[in-house]
């Protein structure tokens, strides 16, 4: 290496000091930290690709409501473990604004973020019946997801979104719900890693195989209405941020303010159960938690032993940026586009440096421009790439931590302001340099 701006021996110290069994198969937030130990003792900023933090500002109208309920003395009072009303009723306003299906408002459930409804909602399907005990993943998929089924005791499994496109989609299906085994199927649209946007129809396959094996579906919503192809911003109108809940019974969304409302800081987010899903009983559910009713089993059985309750002015939040939302007063769109316009500038980067496009297709489109997007160099494995850009400065985590079947590496538009990508384009270019194409 001739053009890497980290000193080897520096890198190399502390790749040793870190104790990462592999530092190409590290998860994100252990590449962020020992990024930025390199970024400590080098002096040289690195471009930060591996963790989704927001890099826009929150929304106001969440900052109001929560310094106001503060003031009014929430902070003082423990929450009700099903949510404050303001936040129920907005949040079911919401589901119906830009999604338009009908979840009543007590099926609206805070999380303390998205990764808290994930595992709350995995401890409990994982005890539904005792003749279901495996979790399907559409992968490649966010990687603390499976460790968290790890953590419960869920055997997953998981295959690649990329593969099964179309019609594809119902025979893979049919061929893992066949077995009887699975309790239920979580998968991101847009997903995280690859930026594929499910369509309508494959929507209707997983809904409709979900009703014929009694699948509960878990549909990851953390980057709602950012496929900006089309604009699902404004309330009450056509077109609607695609839904499996047009086609099945037994659903969850999972919504999250991290990246739609730039609220990451504050966790929280919301289940929206499905009104069938939530009135449920479930026999065998009553021997892990005490509760045969959904909804109740949601509650009682998870949150409240997890942590009795998401923060109370949080909750005022949440209740005052969906409120915003859906009196169009506040369209989130207009601000996070912009991951979608420094994706096409941060693609073109890579381009120009003999890079490629991993996940290049979203069935016969170009991928969209979004939050994320994939890339690999020739003659590399995505582990052996992520390690090697570290001494130019470059931090991402690779598809292999995301369940993929292709070489590749996640990048996150987030972090990356504008004034940083000739940094990164040069940055790339010295890497081509030092390792020229065959």
């Amino acid at each position: 290496m001739q053009h890497n701006i980290i000193p080897e021996d520096i890198a190399k110290r502390l790749f040793k000091e870190s104790n990462l069994p592999s530092i190409g198969k590290a998860g994100i937030r252990e590449i962020n930290k020992l990024a930025r130990d390199i970024e400590a003792e080098s002096g040289v900023k690195f471009i930060h690709m591996e963790i989704g933090n927001p890099g826009l500002p929150a929304a106001q109208a969440g900052i109001d409501a929560q310094v106001k309920a503060l003031q009014d003395g929430v902070a003082a009072c423990y929450p009700p473990i099903d949510g404050i009303p303001v936040l129920k009723n907005e949040a079911s306003r919401f589901i119906k604004n830009f999604l338009d299906l009908d979840v009543d408002a007590a099926n609206c459930i805070p999380t303390v973020g998205s990764m808290q409804g994930a595992f709350a909602t995995f401890m409990i399907t994982g005890h539904i019946d005792n003749k279901k005990n495996t979790m399907l993943f559409v992968d490649p998929g966010f990687p603390v997801h499976k460790f968290q089924c790890k953590v419960l005791g869920i055997p997953t499994e998981h295959f690649d979104i990329y593969d099964y496109r179309g019609e594809k989609l119902r025979d893979k299906l049919e061929e893992v719900f066949s077995t009887g085994k699975i309790h239920s199927i979580l998968y991101s649209n847009p997903n995280n890693p690859t930026w594929v946007c499910l369509t309508e129809e494959e929507l209707r396959i997983i809904g409709e195989m979900a009703n014929k094996y009694d699948v509960i579906v878990l549909e990851d919503l953390a980057y709602f209405g950012m496929d900006f192809r089309k604009d699902y911003s404004h309330p009450g109108e056509a077109p609607f941020q695609p839904t499996v809940g047009k086609y099945c019974d037994n659903y969850i969304l999972m919504i999250s303010s991290s990246k739609a409302f730039s609220y990451a800081g504050e966790r929280c987010a919301f289940l929206a159960i499905s009104n069938k899903l939530a009135a449920r009983h479930y026999n065998d559910l009553k021997a892990f938690c005490g509760q045969e009713i959904f909804l109740r089993g949601i509650l009682f059985g998870a949150l409240h032993p997890l942590t009795s309750g998401t923060s109370h002015s949080a909750q005022h939040a949440l209740a005052g940026i969906l409120k915003a939302v859906n009196d169009g007063k506040y369209n989130y769109r207009d601000e996070v586009v912009e991951y979608g316009r420094k994706a096409k500038m941060m693609k073109d980067a890579f381009l120009a440096a003999n890079f490629t496009i991993t996940y290049d297709k979203d069935l016969d489109e170009p991928i969209a421009d979004g939050f994320y997007f994939t890339y690999c160099y020739p003659g590399f494995t995505g582990a052996d790439l992520v390690e090697e850009m570290m001494y130019y400065g470059i931090s991402a985590i690779s598809l292999d931590t995301c369940g993929s079947t292709r070489q590749g590496i996640r990048a996150c538009t987030s972090l990356i302001q504008r004034e940083e990508i000739p940094v990164l384009a040069e940055r790339l270019m010295a890497f081509a340099k030092d390792h020229p194409l065959k």
